[in-house]
Formats: structure tokens, C-alpha cells, sequence
């Protein structure tokens, strides 16, 4: 078994990339960390570590090792705020994951009032799409996930808000369709279409589009808006996207316009089963849970 010490160890050495200067900062000596990382490389049989004049790079398995050994330091530091909270009063972490959605806001103002009460609880967001969310959910490194029309799964617990989102096409303002007010199916024949990556809402799509008989022509896929936005104002295509999330006002570049007919995906809140909150996070579901019927 790799002690928890050992991956803090190769995470500094990985970020330094230099045993010498990854020594200095944990405070130990040069000799004893290098041989602390050539036992590792010895328990696991396998190199991680390409040992260069000038730096230290990692292997492939290296890289692979890395990027498990943040989630389990993550899980480990995420779970010893959990059992330092205070008694008397509430503190701690909440960890969520969310995409980008306007309707979002609503959950901000949850947070705000929340962190007025409570000043030593704090929010840590992950923004992605669907599919990152539910892996790192997986993994426990997050208490729950605000997701579009989810794939519904038995090991998750989810509810649905009365929050949803409206889905059109992301275009330049030089564009013909620009002139229309909404967007068919029929208008986007042919047309390069840049996509959401991932798997939740294919089945809204699919419809939208083989209602028409249609086929899109996806030239690209996105995970979050901004480089969609990117690549519609370099011309690579139209973006499939939700509306309010890049303010297409004034002089901007872009412009968006709703589908016809129109397309809306509702918000869920997923947590997995039998999973045990800290007192932060329940009183972040509890004020959610009362909220929401106002939202």
C-alpha cells in the first residue's frame, strides 16, 4: 500500500521537477527524498521519472500515477475538513459540481446568504460538462452535481428543480440566419455544426433533429462555452449551446437565436446513494430544499 506521505512526496517532485527543489520545500534532505522516489518506483515495478540534466519529467505511468494521486490527496484533505468541523457551530467545505447554466444563479444566492450566516463555510465549484461531473462524484471527490436532463442511474440519488434551460444556436452577426428570430431544424441543413460533448441531452438533440430527418454536420464538439464561442466567431461553424451564457450585447461579434420549435433541458441535482454529508453540506441541501419552491 502507498502511504498517503509518499504521494504528497512525488506530487512535489512532479511540480518542481527537480528532486532539489522539491526537497527545499518539504523541508527534508535531497538524498532522502530521491530514494524515497526510487522505492516508489520500486513498489509500483514501475519508472516514473525521466531523470534529465536540467529537470524531471514523468512517464507516461508517471502522468497516469499524478493524476491519481490529486484525487486520493483531494479525498483525504476534503475528508479531515469534515471531521474538524466544530460542534457548536457550522464550518467546513462543500464541494459541487456544475456546467455552465444561467439558471445557476438561483443556487448563488443560496450560497451568498448562506456564507452570511455561516462565514467559515466555504464553496468549492467544479465547472465541466455532465460526463467529468458524474466521474468525479464517483470517486467522491464531490458532494453532489447540478446537471441537464442527467442519464438516470440506480446508484445516484436525484431530484428534479424547477430550474431549466433554453438551447438555440450561437452565430456571428454577419450570418444569414441572424435575420431570423428563431432557428429550424431545416435552417441548420448542411450547416457546420459545433456540438455539446457530452452524453446527457443527446436524446434532445437526436430528436430535434431526426424529427426533420435530418443529419448535422458536427465539424467540432465543445465541453464548456467559451471556446465555442471562439471557434463561432473564427467561422468554423454554428454552436448548438443554451441561452445567456456569452453576452451577446453592443458591438460583440456574436448573436443568439432560440430554436424552433423550442428546446428546454430541466436541472437535476444528483448525490449518491447512502452518501454521508457533513453538516456544511446538509445545511446547503436543507436551505436548497426550501428554495427551491420559491425559485
Amino acid at each position: 500500500m502507498i502511504e498517503t506521505r509518499l504521494l504528497q512526496y512525488f506530487l512535489a517532485v512532479a511540480e518542481e521537477q527537480s528532486i532539489t527543489k522539491a526537497a527545499e520545500y518539504l523541508h527534508i534532505s535531497q538524498p532522502t527524498l530521491s530514494k524515497q522516489m526510487m522505492d516508489l518506483e520500486e513498489n509500483l515495478g514501475k519508472q516514473l521519472l525521466v531523470r534529465g540534466r536540467k529537470k524531471i519529467t514523468l512517464t507516461e505511468e508517471g502522468t497516469f500515477l499524478r493524476g491519481r494521486a490529486q484525487e486520493i490527496i483531494s479525498l483525504m484533505d476534503k475528508t479531515e475538513s469534515a471531521f474538524r468541523e466544530n460542534e457548536q457551530s457550522i464550518s467546513g467545505d462543500v464541494y459541487i459540481g456544475c456546467g455552465e447554466y444561467r439558471s445557476t444563479f438561483s443556487i448563488m444566492q443560496i450560497i451568498r446568504s448562506i456564507q452570511e450566516e455561516y462565514p467559515d463555510i466555504r464553496f468549492h465549484f467544479f465547472s465541466s460538462n455532465a460526463d467529468a461531473i458524474i466521474e468525479r462524484l464517483d470517486k467522491g471527490l464531490l458532494d453532489m452535481g447540478f446537471l441537464l436532463e442527467p442519464e438516470i442511474t440506480p446508484r445516484y440519488d436525484y431530484r428534479k428543480l424547477p430550474l431549466r434551460e433554453a438551447w438555440g444556436i450561437l452565430m456571428r452577426k454577419d450570418s444569414p440566419l441572424a435575420d431570423r428570430k428563431e432557428i429550424s431544424s431545416a435552417d441548420l441543413a448542411n450547416l457546420p455544426l459545433i456540438m455539446p460533448s457530452q452524453t446527457s441531452n443527446s436524446h434532445h438533440m437526436t430528436t430535434f433533429f431526426t424529427e426533420a430527418m435530418l443529419k448535422p454536420n458536427i465539424v467540432s464538439t465543445y465541453n464548456l462555452i467559451y471556446n465555442a464561442g471562439l471557434m463561432v466567431e473564427a467561422g468554423i461553424g454554428y454552436a448548438l449551446c443554451i441561452d445567456e451564457l456569452i453576452n451577446t450585447a453592443g458591438s460583440h461579434p456574436l448573436t443568439f437565436r432560440p430554436l424552433s420549435p423550442q428546446l428546454y433541458s430541466s436541472v437535476y441535482l444528483f448525490t449518491k446513494k447512502y452518501q454521508v454529508f457533513s453538516k456544511a453540506t446538509k445545511l446547503f441541501l436543507s436551505r436548497l430544499e426550501t428554495s427551491t419552491g420559491s425559485l
